[in-house]
């Protein structure tokens, strides 16, 4: 069977982190393209990762050009996921998108109407889902153990991790900061986990308090004062439809003991979920409560010597499975924009000092 043909536009940080090597060790595609501003980086990439006569691009447009090419995966900054997205559609190739989806829900929902205009597939990667925590709580909520789930925690809380580098703090460009960057993670794990894209009311905090001090501690080393125009810290409580609530909570620099990045906290009429220490289950039986800690190792016994499938590769063998198979992606644009629907409802939130109320 011939190849996926694949190109890369933006060959930074997660390109070289997540999408190549994991598409890499997949055995039904190659990557023949590689685009990025910086042509160094985008030679560099191809050298590493790509197929016998890779090309080289520092133009999108050029990319789209290449009929042979199937499969686009948009690994730039949030501000141009969605003019990229949208050609690559419209040029008949299947996309990728890196989270978020876009930076405003206008773009978002731009994006999902190309693909179904083109009927071409399109996913964004929300890696997060790939876990094997996230995968085996998914099933748990899928067999309805949980019961029905009408309250939640999307947790993406860092205490002093803000990214120093690339264009993160840069509100222009990103659309924002910690929420639009890790919030987003949290939020969609946690939407995902309940089955419930039906939200109706959004009330939002964002701060700007800790941004502004120089030499500050920092895993990543001190930011700039002067280059950090986005929020530190920002919160959600969101409604749904169905009446069920969730709390979002997102941080690059809080003054909290209490981090957690890119979990969920389920509660429901039958059962609770957390991922506070690995994956842990809670319930009654016979009037008596009761906590599981799952065991996520391979097989589940101490005598097991191979070796997992890592999340990343996971998440490129279900989306090419997807293409090849004409499924449905397991990470839906339509999913995406709902998360990003929410997202700019905070910001609107916070900055107008009232509740936002959606698809009314």
């Amino acid at each position: 069977m011939a190849k996926l043909r694949i190109g890369i536009i933006g060959t930074g940080g997660i390109a070289n982190g997540k999408h190549m090597p994991s598409l890499k060790r997949q055995g039904n595609v190659d990557m023949v393209a590689f685009c990025d501003i910086v042509e160094e980086r985008a030679v560099k990439a191809a050298n590493d990762f790509g197929a016998e006569g890779a090309k080289v691009y520092t133009d999108y447009r050029e990319v789209l050009k290449d009929g042979s090419i199937d499969v686009i995966h948009v690994c730039t900054p949030n501000y141009n996921h969605a003019e990229i997205t949208i050609a690559a559609l419209e040029a008949g190739k299947h996309v990728m998108s890196e989270k978020p989806m876009a930076i405003s829900s206008v773009e978002a929902r731009a994006m999902v109407e190309a693909s179904k205009r083109t009927g071409k597939k399109l996913t964004v990667g929300y890696n997060n889902r790939f876990r094997s925590d996230s995968q085996h709580l998914k099933k748990v909520c899928q067999a309805g153990q949980l019961g029905e789930i009408y309250y939640a925690k999307a947790h993406a809380v860092r205490r002093r991790a803000v990214p120093t580098w690339g264009v993160f703090l840069d509100e222009e460009k990103q659309g924002g900061g910690p929420l639009i960057d890790i919030g987003t993670h949290a939020l969609d794990l946690t939407l995902w986990m309940m089955d419930n894209y039906k939200p109706v009311s959004v009330t939002g905090s964002v701060f700007h308090k800790l941004g502004s001090r120089p030499n500050s501690a920092n895993a990543w080393g001190p930011w700039d004062p002067e280059k950090f125009t986005v929020e530190d810290s920002a919160f959600g409580y969101i409604k749904m439809e169905n009446g069920a609530t969730i709390v979002l909570e997102s941080s690059w620099a809080l003054n909290t003991l209490d981090v957690k990045e890119a979990k969920t906290t389920l509660c429901g009429t039958e059962g609770g979920a957390d991922m506070e220490a690995g994956l842990r289950l809670n319930g009654e039986a016979f009037s008596r409560m009761w906590q599981q800690d799952v065991n996520l190792k391979s097989g589940g016994v101490a005598f097991f010597s191979g070796s997992e499938e890592k999340d990343s590769d996971l998440e490129m063998r279900v989306w090419i499975d997807a293409i090849l198979n004409d499924t449905e992606p397991v990470v839906k644009a339509e999913q995406a924009l709902v998360v990003t629907e929410i997202l700019e409802a905070i910001y609107e939130s916070a900055k107008t000092g009232k509740t936002v109320y959606l698809n009314q």
